[in-house]
């Protein structure tokens, strides 16, 4: 009588000790960096864009030699701060750009939120944007990279709605670029003036930006309601594709 071989148990080893300790202390010094980071937004918060090391260590509950231990230098701090604020940014706009509405409703509700943004963290908009804290030139600028982001987002957001009407979507990107760098300009100016209210600079922005895209639109031979849906805006172009030639 033959019998089948048993099946050999190999035991799995485990991963050696020192790549664990190794693991443990690089998310230790994770944690800790996020800590500094988030005391340095509240230094900032309470000592405006022109707060120190100092203050920071001091709002952190550490020395500035400990503060040295988790960033190389002011610039590197710099940068941290930047990309949190990006990514608070962009945890608010993120939703506004992806759900339903009329276009005119998503932009206005993209200028708002990052109107909002900025005004409820006005010196830290004033700390990322001056750049005065950073010692040296800086290995990643957090507002080139905010601005890219935001114009990625809305060129999705414009070329799907052009190549749904049928329309060249080749301009997008750098229209993007360009929108977005005027709302930054634009809150840039409004937080320091404050003259007029976050609700009537975003209607007066939200309107100049469909005011560009209504004329891409009629250059296609599209007129449409701004505050009408993408879905109506679909059926018009379809009907007036059908309709039959003029012959007089």
């Amino acid at each position: 009588m033959s019998h089948s071989p048993r099946p050999v148990k190999t035991a799995q080893s485990p991963p050696p000790r020192g790549d664990a300790r190794k693991e443990r202390w690089r998310e230790h010094r994770r944690a800790r960096r996020a800590e500094f980071v988030d005391a340095a937004v509240r230094a900032i918060g309470k000592y405006g864009a022109e707060v120190g090391m100092d203050e920071i260590a001091a709002e952190a509950g550490v020395s500035k030699p400990v503060l040295y231990r988790h960033f190389s230098d002011k610039s590197d701090l710099y940068v941290a701060v930047g990309e949190w604020g990006t990514d608070l940014l962009m945890r608010r706009i993120g939703p506004t750009i992806n759900e339903g509405g009329t276009l005119l409703e998503r932009i206005r509700c993209i200028i708002s939120t990052y109107l909002g943004v900025i005004e409820e963290h006005p010196e830290l908009y004033r700390f990322v944007v001056r750049r005065t804290f950073a010692d040296r030139p800086v290995r990643s600028d957090p507002v080139t990279a905010e601005k890219t982001v935001i114009a990625n987002s809305l060129s999705r957001l414009l070329g799907e709605y052009l190549r749904a009407l049928e329309l060249d979507s080749g301009g997008v990107e750098p229209w993007s670029h360009g929108l977005v760098g005027m709302v930054q300009a634009s809150g840039d100016w409004w937080l320091d003036r404050q003259s007029m209210s976050r609700e009537d600079l975003t209607d007066y922005l939200a309107r100049i930006i469909w005011f560009a895209i209504d004329g891409v639109l009629r250059s296609g031979g599209i007129v449409t309601d701004p505050d009408a849906p993408l879905e109506q805006t679909l059926r018009l172009r379809a009907a007036t594709d059908e309709e039959p030639p003029d012959v007089g």
